[in-house]
């Protein structure tokens, strides 16, 4: 019974004390997943703690089942309009991309470690991919909003490159302990089936499980479990049949979470402790399974390692395969130096020790020294560097709620809270509604209040407006205490998208345009101009002014802001 007491007291001590230095790792600009990365090495045989942690299975098994729930949280958070701008480059960057970085990395591998280059491929398959527990939780605490091409590119590849990188995983550890075995239609089927099965059953199950928790009807905190535990049933069912799970959950994630009304705030709440707890416990454990001692005679290779792959591979990669989709060349910039590695690579990497391969151990501390490398440098540097390549967007008012109309495509009922100082502070309700947007409710001291006659707002307010996403986009101005970042970035004065330039132009005085642009709307210009779809933040330049997308409605640019002066 003491021994019994002394393991939950010292893996629930563990668990707090890393969830503890996790919250507070915003504040001091370090990535949450490195914090309990090293407070698991700091518990292991070389720290602090003495643990003794070599139990590989079961550091695989609540890896695979940690990153299952993170798989199916990030799902649950990705609207499904965001496949409009990031679907194609994300899928290239997920299958093609992830091939050739590990083909890049595994070259050099090969001829800085002088190992076989089975060996050396392999080490590059495991690290080919970008995590999504890493990519998922840095994009939302950088601290900055990164325009929606960007950002929907680099989370849809992060949830869709897992099959990838197990298949070559995988297949190479087959060719090593099989040399004779012959590359052919088998391994082409073999790669068909793990995405198309994971696909296939990710959308079906996603939609039973959708339908069936809508009517079950219950509470938020059950309604987060029995998503986790149906999408760890999802993630074993598609792996018994040859599908990728990790693929099945993240997909499943999506079509619940945008299936009909999709899923409320207080359930994403639930989900959200949900994923960490996941993390925290496998990246504290997978920091118990290393030696901290040994991982030193791997340091030099694997941090020469980790920069080949930072600043050669992961650059060339996206460069070669964002050609045709006409990424601008910041934006390609920053999607190459967020390929975060995280938990994936460190759990692929317990493949080769399970199989039992003679080098296991080197290439389990070379992916280590990668990891924390590429978590330390391009985690801590996601905001700087998306300052720096002017893909920042101005900060918006966060509804308190937000919530899908159900039946009505595109319509949100969100809750906000009007701060002192703001634009509404003071101001006639009927003056910050757009003819798209209405009000249901609103809350003064615990009251509600009727919404009739010349009602004035006042600070503490709790609004609620029925609207949709560019609307809310839109009236969120209207809630922040300053909005001189906002006109900063958009300019100082907003026009419908549907204005024709040649009106831009008489009023602004621009001379020596393009006949042909002048029979233009704004929304056509911009898409004359740019080859890709338009986000909110994309910019071009009229005769010495500055156009800039202030708000998108059903993929058409419905606000432009105009900046007078050129940057």
């Amino acid at each position: 019974m003491e021994s019994l007491n002394f393991f939950i007291l010292a893996g629930a001590l563990i668990l707090f004390i890393g969830l503890l230095l996790g919250s507070l790792s915003p504040r001091i600009g370090v990535p949450s997943l490195l914090v309990f990365l090293g407070v698991g090495m700091a518990a292991g045989e070389n720290g602090i703690g003495g643990i003794q942690f070599e139990d590989v299975d079961l550091a695989f098994l609540i890896s695979n089942l940690a990153l299952t729930v993170i798989l199916l949280d990030g799902g649950l958070r990705t609207r499904l309009e965001t496949f409009r701008v990031g679907l194609k480059p994300a899928l290239t960057l997920a299958t093609v991309g992830v091939a050739l970085s590990a083909m890049f990395t595994g070259a050099f591998a090969t001829w800085l470690l002088g190992v076989d280059w089975r060996v050396g491929l392999l080490l590059g398959g495991i690290i080919g991919s970008t995590d999504a527990a890493a990519v998922f939780s840095m994009i939302r605490s950088a601290g900055v909003r990164i325009n929606e091409r960007v950002a929907s590119t680099l989370e849809i590849e992060s949830g869709l490159n897992d099959p990838m990188a197990i298949f070559i995983t995988v297949l190479l550890i087959d060719l090593l302990l099989k040399p004779d075995i012959s590359w052919g239609v088998t391994t082409l089927t073999a790669l068909i089936q793990q995405f198309g099965v994971g696909a296939l059953l990710g959308i079906g199950l996603g939609i039973l499980l959708a339908e069936l928790l809508l009517r079950v009807r219950s509470n938020e905190g059950l309604h987060a479990l029995l998503l986790c535990t149906g999408g760890l049933t999802l993630w074993a069912v598609t792996n018994l049949l040859g599908g990728s799970g990790f693929l099945a959950a993240y997909v499943a994630g999506l079509v619940a979470g945008n299936w009909r009304s999709g899923t409320s705030d207080n359930v994403l709440r639930s989900m959200d402790s949900m994923a960490w707890l996941s993390q925290s416990g496998m990246f504290l454990l997978l920091g118990l399974l290393v030696s901290p001692k040994e991982l030193l005679d791997s340091l030099l290779p694997g941090l020469l390692i980790a920069a080949f792959l930072m600043l050669v591979a992961r650059p060339l990669t996206v460069w070669l395969l964002l050609l045709p989709f006409a990424f601008p060349r910041r934006e390609q910039i920053f999607i190459a130096w967020t390929g975060l590695r995280g938990a994936v690579p460190i759990v692929l990497a317990v493949f080769p020790l399970m199989a039992g391969l003679e080098q296991s151990r080197l290439l389990f501390d070379i992916v280590f020294v990668v990891v924390i490398s590429s978590l330390l440098l391009q985690g801590t540097t996601l905001g700087p560097m998306a300052r720096w390549l002017k893909l920042a967007l101005p900060p918006a008012a966060k509804p308190l709620t937000e919530v899908a109309l159900e039946g009505v495509d595109n319509q949100f009922v969100a809750q906000f809270r009007i701060e002192a100082g703001s634009r509404a502070d003071g101001k006639e309700l009927g003056s910050l509604v757009t003819p798209g947007a209405r009000a249901v409710a609103l809350v003064r001291a615990g009251a509600s209040l009727p919404l009739e006659g010349h009602l004035m707002l006042q600070a503490g307010d709790t609004l609620s407006l029925l609207a949709s996403h560019g609307e809310l986009e839109q009236l969120s101005e209207w809630f922040l205490s300053s909005t001189a970042e906002l006109r900063r970035f958009y300019g100082d004065f907003t026009v419908h998208g549907s204005v024709q330039v040649d009106e831009v132009a008489r009023t602004y005085g621009l001379t020596d345009l393009a006949s042909h642009e002048l029979t233009m709307s704004l929304k056509q210009l911009f898409r004359h101009r740019h080859s890709t779809s338009p986000v909110v933040g994309d910019t071009i330049y009229l005769a010495g002014i500055r156009l800039r997308v202030r708000a998108i409605e059903n993929g058409r640019i419905s606000l432009v802001g105009i900046q007078l002066s050129k940057e």
